[in-house]
């Protein structure tokens, strides 16, 4: 009889076979399980509470599972979906993570026959090859200069957000936010960058209804000296500089010593001249309005109020590539190299307000503004926050829209359309993967079947009235209300959904499910390894009073 040979160490935890596959497949049901009432126009608000104290209250199922703090391994690969979905389209986190969870729970009756999940991989991506097929098929082309139909879509996206019940708005932010920095790539191509150049200006106080899109920036600053510089410019001339109007010090630290008083003071006049002389080179350009990143002297401040120029200074980055996009400026990074042409005159008023209790800059009315301030005002921090997250999601749609003009059903239609051709497919395919085919295209009720049971009505009457509908594959616009849970035509309802979105989000599924069930073992408690040499940390030693007198005392 050998003795039984230890190959992983004791510490080590291994878990191998089908029970981890059971494992993964049970995680990933619960995290969809969380998230499955936040799906539709009716859904339910999750409440967090954070380490800090702060509260998050929101339906939108990434901005739930960023905060949620997960230990098992394959529900923390659910939570990364959910984030992909967000960074490429910026919706469909929710159906993404229960499509998900569907799929694995469908599989599981497989691997309890001791398929074996590669099989059952094969036949999800067959599926999903086909499903994408399907979505070609009843894709529907839109305009996107009509702004009737894209306010509808944008609608039907935030339907299912916390905000639908402020009507339009939301919509109307999105959609004049998204339409100012769209830029023409040629070829029928638009590239809306909503990350760079639609800022999100949160300002408690005032009504929701008070929100607007600025034709130009804002900013939370004001000029530098306030009595003194104008508060208020007609039709304002910009320059933007990345340099500070101060004087240069040195790179290294120098000393200079100096021995005659009167060196001191030509040193000091130095100072003064370089200082006169940037502010001359500006000026020689009759700006209105001077804008720097960096510092801003007084003496530089006190020259130019003298020519009547304001000044604003210590910008972000960030914000000064904005006003750059807004009024046609160059941001300069050194005053002699200034030119008539990088001064910016797109703008119609720059202007200061006190909103609540801090100063805002406006530059508005620009003429062709590529960059944009989206104002949003409410009555509490977390509200605003919501509304934030709403409009980003909002705004992500309007962009899918603009870059891929092609619209779905919404209310789940098309998952029905797609479930009920790949029934029919199904009898066609031969061998093993029939099955797990089949499964796959009932998986896809999974997103219907949950907005009939957030609306509240029969599951099983909806979903086998749905299913008649559309088994017979004639009309793929059928599909639930999200609000009343009645079967009705989407397109009379203007439900629709973002052609990508929706691609985007059986992608993402189908891909994940068919990696979690392709793991079979999960070998956890795997130690860093330490750098060589680098032992483990010796303890402090403690000195006891016997050590103290054995010591040599040294000579003084």
């Amino acid at each position: 009889m050998h003795a039984p040979v230890l190959v992983l160490k004791d510490s080590l935890k291994r878990e191998s076979g089908s029970k981890v596959q059971h494992a993964n497949i049970q995680a990933s049901k619960a995290v969809a399980d969380i998230i499955r009432t936040t799906l539709g126009p009716r859904s339910m608000l999750k409440m967090l509470l954070d380490g800090g104290g702060n509260i998050v209250v929101t339906n939108d199922g990434n901005a739930i599972l960023r905060e949620l703090d997960l230990a098992h391994p394959a529900a923390k690969s659910m939570i990364e979906l959910s984030r992909t979905q967000d960074e490429e389209v910026g919706d469909g986190t929710t159906s993404v993570i229960v499509l998900a969870g569907e799929m694995l729970h469908v599989a599981e009756a497989f691997l309890d026959k001791s398929y074996h999940p590669t099989v059952i991989c094969r036949a999800y991506n067959k599926a999903l090859e086909d499903a994408i097929a399907v979505l070609d098929k009843i894709a529907m082309p839109i305009d996107v200069n009509d702004r009737a139909t894209m306010l509808s879509l944008v609608k039907s996206c935030i339907g299912t957000k916390f905000t639908s019940q402020f009507g339009d708005l939301i919509a109307d932010l999105a959609i004049d936010a998204t339409t100012t920095v769209g830029v023409d790539l040629g070829q029928g191509l638009r590239e809306v960058d909503i990350k760079k150049y639609i800022k999100v200006e949160k300002i408690p106080g005032g009504q929701l209804e008070d929100s607007k899109v600025l034709k130009g920036v804002m900013f939370n600053k004001d000029v530098v000296a306030p009595g003194k510089m104008r508060r208020k410019i007609v039709n304002p001339r910009i320059i933007l500089l990345d340099c500070p109007l101060e004087y240069k010090k040195g790179e290294n630290q120098t000393n200079a010593e100096l021995v005659r008083e009167e060196d001191w003071e030509v040193l000091l006049r130095m100072e003064e001249e370089y200082i006169k002389n940037l502010c001359d080179q500006i000026v020689m350009f009759k700006p209105d309005l001077v804008i720097t990143e960096k510092g801003l002297s007084d003496l530089a401040c006190h020259y130019l109020c003298k020519h009547g120029v304001s000044a604003i200074r210590r910008l972000r980055k960030t914000d000064n590539n904005r006003i750059a996009k807004a009024s046609g400026a160059v941001i300069v990074n050194r005053p002699d190299e200034l030119q008539e042409s990088d001064v910016g005159t797109g703008a119609g008023l720059f202007e200061v307000k006190k909103i609540g209790d801090e100063f805002f800059a406006f530059i508005v009315d620009c003429k062709e503004p590529k960059a944009c301030t989206v104002l949003l005002r409410g009555a509490s921090k977390e509200f605003l926050s919501e509304v934030d997250r709403n409009l980003q999601d909002a705004m992500s749609v309007a962009r899918n829209i603009i870059k891929n003009p092609k619209l779905l059903p919404g209310g789940g239609a098309t998952e029905l359309t797609v479930s009920a051709a790949l029934k029919q497919k199904s009898s066609s395919i031969e061998g093993i993967e029939k099955w797990p085919y089949e499964a796959a295209a009932m998986a896809f009720e999974a997103i219907p079947r949950t907005l009939a049971q957030n609306c509240g009505v029969n599951v099983i009457r909806t979903m086998t009235a749905l299913q008649g509908k559309h088994a017979n594959c004639e009309n793929a616009w059928i599909g639930i209300d999200g609000n009343t849970g009645v079967i009705t035509d989407m397109k009379e309802r203007k439900i629709w959904d973002a052609y990508n979105v929706k691609a985007q989000t059986f992608k993402t599924a189908i891909e994940a499910a068919s990696m979690l069930l392709r793991i079979d073992d999960i070998v956890s408690g795997i130690k860093k390894k330490q750098a060589p040499g680098a032992g483990a940390p010796s303890k402090p030693t403690v000195e006891t009073e016997a050590d103290a007198d054995s010591e040599q005392i040294l000579p003084d």
